[in-house]
């Protein structure tokens, strides 16, 4: 039997694969293994555990919201509801309030027919490996029939709705901003998801001009054709509208794209350049470092030497980006995605946050955008996913290990060559990189063909 959760969560088909009965008894065992792993610090607070429950607009999310709600209570635990919010909101709702835990229903940058449940532990901090799989053996124990202790009475939790918690975050997100944003014309893409209304409220308290886009959600429509995975109307609006820039966060608004006065896109590496550079200057940038993933673009290393900062790399996945700035005390992190961390300030990857940042030293530089982002040169990189092949033999496998060996001898210094399995298909990754993008596709491309016949 696969393992439910995956690398954000437990996602899957709303109603097919991520049930109703499934969302509740998630929602039953996290109640015994969280309020168990945090209750250390609860007793003499509250009669009660207490956890705060957000979703973003799928349609899907309603009756998931229910199940959710439902299970909580059933367990015992006290529930605030804090409606349609984004996910960082909820991970920072979770700490404010105290609470036991926090759930968030999304299946992020995923079509609006997935949908998800995400757990944040105490502090609003994602949860361990080790507490995900107490769940998932306490969900699959229920399932079987395993008895657990029903509360009754006055025992059961109780339901509130917290609406509160739009302002307390967006006073948070303005709060942490190390200068105004007066003067500056954002056009802000909200994927029609959970940050429709919180990303705009928060760059016009900040005092920009703000222009949206994919910010009227029905329900249906999160993550189609706008937002951070379709940046085509970004990249159009923000000169059709004479704006400084322009920012685009996924459906659960955890992440954050950015386009530039001309309309050209700025990626998670960009963006990632610039805040290092300006958290640096204003000395916030701990131990001068920048955490990143092996998928980082080589211009960006390249940038950071020359800027005098050091680079921590980790696998792919901003949980490890996580896991690696808590060990090392470090404050920025993040991918090329747009996934963001900013530690000082978040617990996860925060869209909103990181646009604000962004628009931030946009007004306090009084420089575009476009030549911040110069600080980096993007290499071109090509990238080839090469299906159907058997990915657990890449690193033992002699001919393919040549291959990589004299691709990097005809790149030499100016490229990177990365095969990397996928973590959940059948597939390898083929990364290339190179200072002329045909050499790069046409490495990328011979690389392929080596895995296909070695691995296929």
């Amino acid at each position: 039997m696969g393992r439910l959760f995956g690398t954000d969560g437990v996602r899957g088909v709303a109603n097919a694969d991520l049930t109703a009965e499934m969302a509740l008894g998630l929602s039953v065992a996290a109640a015994g293994v969280l309020v168990t792993a945090g209750g250390s610090s609860r007793p003499g607070r509250r009669p009660r555990p207490l956890a705060v429950v957000g979703r973003d607009p799928r349609a899907s999310g309603e009756f998931l919201e229910a199940a959710v709600v439902a299970g909580l209570a059933s367990a015992g635990v006290d529930v605030l509801r804090v409606g349609v919010l984004p996910t960082p909101a909820v991970a920072y709702l979770t700490g404010s309030l105290g609470a036991d835990f926090g759930v968030m229903l999304s299946a992020s940058h995923n079509p609006m027919p997935d949908n998800g449940v995400k757990f944040f532990a105490a502090g609003g901090h994602k949860l361990a490996d080790d507490l995900e799989d107490r769940i998932e053996a306490a969900y699959w124990d229920h399932a079987a029939g395993r008895p657990w202790e029903r509360p009754v009475g006055a025992g059961v939790g109780r339901v509130s709705e917290y609406g509160e918690g739009f302002d307390a975050y967006v006073a948070h997100l303005v709060s942490v901003l190390p200068n105004r944003l007066d003067g500056v014309k954002v056009v802000i893409d909200a994927a029609h998801g959970a940050a429709s209304r919180v990303a705009p409220e928060a760059f016009a308290r900040a005092g920009a001009k703000v222009v949206t886009i994919g910010a009227e959600p029905d329900g249906l429509n999160i993550n189609d054709g706008y937002g951070s995975t379709h940046l085509g109307p970004l990249c159009a609006a923000v000169p059709a509208h004479g704006a400084d820039l322009g920012i685009a966060v996924d459906g659960d608004a955890d992440r954050c794209l950015a386009a530039d006065a001309a309309g050209t896109p700025v990626d998670g590496d960009q963006i990632l350049a610039v805040l290092g550079v300006a958290m640096r200057d204003a000395g916030t940038l701990r131990h001068d470092t920048v955490v990143t993933t092996v998928m980082s673009n080589l211009g960006f290393t390249l940038a950071m030497e020359r800027e005098g900062l050091k680079l921590r790399q980790t696998a792919v996945g901003d949980r490890y980006v996580l896991e690696e700035m808590k060990r090392g005390g470090f404050s920025l992190g993040g991918e090329q995605s747009g996934h963001v961390i900013v530690l000082d300030h978040a617990t996860t990857g925060d869209g909103t946050l990181t646009g604000l940042l962004l628009a931030a030293r946009v007004a306090a530089s009084r420089r575009p955008l476009g030549e911040l982002a110069r600080v980096m040169e993007r290499l071109p990189q090509v990238l080839i996913n090469v299906p159907d092949v058997d990915r657990s033999r890449v690193a033992e496998c002699r001919e393919l290990s040549e291959a990589v060996a004299e691709a990097e001898r005809q790149l030499g210094g100016t490229g990177r060559v990365l095969l990397r399995p996928s973590g959940t298909e059948p597939l390898v990754r083929v990364m290339v990189e190179a200072a002329d993008a045909a050499q790069a596709r046409a490495v990328a491309s011979g690389l392929a063909d080596v895995v296909k016949s070695a691995l296929g």
